[in-house]
């Protein structure tokens, strides 16, 4: 589906949408605006995506043909359905049918009219305009004057999530002149609507379509703004476990001690606030799953997050309304700029030049007023790439440079995630609390740790598998279920290459242990629901989609599945350019400098070196403060050679 659809493929998308989302009692049928605003968010996506749902439409088009001798569209409704129905149970083609169903979901339960029906919050009203503060002089967007950006620097700093903001606020506070590039835009609170889907073209890249291929498709979601990722997380704060910390002194990281770590970790939940979320805020979802894990005696806390003042809106994948939620836009960018930095926006860095073997900068590109590519050039003491998991090793590849162990880009763990719809006779609304602010760390030394996934209402329905009249019945009840989560502490280990420009190219293998993880995580949260009362619950599980008692969760874990059976996502891509003491086994020395080229350092989730089975925003911004005593030191000794 390209911007301007055919007429064959726009009857194509509204049979499958008056098949797929039939409408209901309080639901209305789907119109023409549906289709119309399915249309815009495609046209929003960056390539390869609207040319894969273009091929899943005619797929389902004329794999009907095949199947019951004539096409898709000219099937009765009820055969359509049917047509769904076999490609959902199918391994091989549920995620395309999962992709295909997704922007027609967002478009309809994103309408105002559905929202209206269910009583659910269409939109936000923003704040009144405020004066900008003075730090906001400190953000330039490059390329908008035509001309090219050449700037110095003691330090460039290319990224502005968990590893680059921080390490950018901790140079620029000890007098360094810094500079900090991103390739997203600046957005203030006023930008933030609300809208889902609206946000998700705004501050995902990739509108979240980022994938990574293998046994199995797995969306691993990434922001592109200024703070990263952060700017779309859900704000939950870990400490690295001590035992995530002793399989990385294995590495001959020996430093890798609590002790020796607890500084930097106090620090950042500072500047964060970390606390325990409130009850207020955690809202009914969390006291429904307390009640299930009471009933079960599993352990069971509020987790620590980054929002202090939080009011539970439910929003904080989309950009928080309230600026409670302390991504580093809202903290450590705004402490580097007061201190001097420059923010440069809209850079896609390219290239890390190099002399001999130490780095003096970067090259990149910016997108001027009509369109042209603008010249980005800045020069520098010491270059820091802090682009994530995922770029940062591609444009390192795309560079050939760091690889001499044969390690970049390889060691890639996401932490495998999923979740499970439950539906109770209370009301929840769950749309108006933390998302994830309560958590169930009874299995976590099985690699299984149990965290709270509500989402708004569009959000909910698009990453939901079903479809139809049974699909439409159970969103016309949305304020009465409950959504949680797992993610487990991944073995599988991936790869990132790089693609056309540098961009990631990722792929990632589930391993018969993992899948085993996958499997017990839904059959535990089956467990917790029923335990806390629940009528029914919808699992992400190809086959074993609806449980009605408890009975039922033997089939769970005696079925034998594989990958494609579970509808999977991702969060915490790392360990792709893993540190290590061995240059041979690593990319990164425990210093962050990378062991190839001189005076070029990676803080980002890239260097940790390997899974933590916690979210790890926190470890990746204590590391980043370390990393920056390293930085200054090298800078220090570089500043009294040139005195001297």
């Amino acid at each position: 589906m390209s911007s301007a659809w055919s007429t064959a493929e726009r009857q194509i998308a509204g049979q499958l949408l008056a098949a797929a989302l039939p409408g209901g009692r309080a639901l209305a049928v789907p119109d023409e605006s549906v289709l119309a605003a399915a249309q815009v968010f495609i046209a929003g996506l960056d390539d390869p995506a609207p040319r894969v749902l273009r091929a899943l439409l005619w797929s389902l088009e004329l794999g009907a043909l095949a199947r019951y001798g004539a096409r898709f569209c000219v099937l009765p409704p009820r055969e359509q359905q049917a047509a769904l129905a076999a490609w959902q149970n199918t391994e091989l083609a549920r995620p395309g049918l999962r992709a295909l169903l997704a922007p027609l979901k967002l478009a309809y339960f994103g309408s105002k009219s559905t929202c209206d029906a269910l009583g659910c919050r269409f939109m936000i009203e923003p704040p009144a305009p405020a004066v900008p503060p003075r730090w906001r002089e400190q953000i330039f967007v490059a390329g908008q004057d035509g001309a090219s950006l050449e700037l110095e620097c003691d330090v460039v700093v290319v990224g502005t999530g968990a590893g680059g903001a921080p390490v950018a606020a901790e140079l620029a506070a000890r007098g360094y002149a810094v500079v900090i590039l991103e390739e997203g835009r600046y957005f203030a609170r006023a930008d933030f609507t609300g809208r889902a889907a609206e946000m998700m073209r705004k501050l995902y890249r990739r509108g979240g379509t980022t994938m990574a291929y293998g046994n199995t498709v797995i969306p691993i979601p990434v922001g592109k703004a200024v703070g990263g990722t952060t700017i779309i997380n859900n704000g939950t704060c870990f400490r690295a476990p001590e035992s995530a910390l002793r399989e990385w002194r294995d590495l001959g990281l020996t430093d890798m001690r609590p002790q020796l770590l607890d500084p930097y970790y106090a620090r950042v939940e500072e500047t964060l606030g970390v606390a325990p979320a409130t009850k207020e805020a955690l809202g009914q979802t969390a006291a429904i799953i307390a009640r299930g894990a009471e009933a079960l005696g599993w352990s069971h806390a509020p987790l620590l997050r980054n929002a202090p003042g939080c009011d539970g809106q439910g929003l904080c994948c989309f950009g928080c309304p309230t600026a409670a939620k302390r991504s580093t836009d809202v903290s450590y960018i705004p402490r580097a700029l007061e201190r001097a930095a420059q923010l440069h926006t809209g850079v896609r860095v390219e290239r890390v030049t190099v002399a001999g073997d130490t780095a003096i900068g970067v090259e990149g590109v910016a997108v001027g007023r009509d369109g042209e590519a603008v010249p980005v050039r800045v020069r520098a003491g010491v270059v820091v790439l802090a682009c994530g998991s995922l770029h940062t090793p591609a444009l390192l590849l795309h560079n050939g440079l760091c690889n001499a162990s044969g390690e970049l880009g390889r060691n890639l763990s996401i932490h495998p995630a999923s979740s499970a719809l439950a539906l109770f006779d209370e009301d929840v609304h769950s749309w108006h609390s933390v998302p994830q602010g309560y958590g169930v760390d009874e299995w976590q030394d099985e690699g299984i740790l149990l965290e709270g996934a509500s989402t708004p209402l569009e959000i909910a329905a698009s990453t939901h598998a079903g479809h139809g009249p049974e699909f439409m019945h159970l969103m016309e009840r949305f304020n009465q279920t409950v959504s949680f989560g797992f993610l487990i502490k991944d073995s599988s280990r991936g790869r990132v290459y790089a693609g056309p420009r540098g961009e990631p190219r990722i792929t990632y293998w589930l391993n018969r242990a993992d899948v085993h993880r996958m499997q017990r995580g839904f059959a535990l949260l089956a467990k917790l629901y029923f335990a806390a009362g629940a009528r029914e619950v919808h699992l992400q599980v190809t086959g074993i989609e609806r449980l009605t008692r408890v009975a039922q969760i033997d089939a769970v874990e005696a079925a034998r599945l594989d990958a494609r059976a579970f509808d999977v996502s991702a969060y915490h891509p790392l360990g792709t350019c893993r540190m290590g003491s061995d240059p041979w086994r690593s990319v990164v020395d425990p210093t962050h400098e990378t062991h190839d080229v001189h005076n070029l350092f990676v803080c980002d989730g890239s260097a940790l070196p390997g899974a933590l089975g916690v979210n790890p925003q926190l470890t990746i911004m204590a590391f980043a403060l370390r990393a920056a005593e390293y930085i200054s030191r090298r800078l220090e000794l570089r500043l009294a050679k040139t005195a001297a």
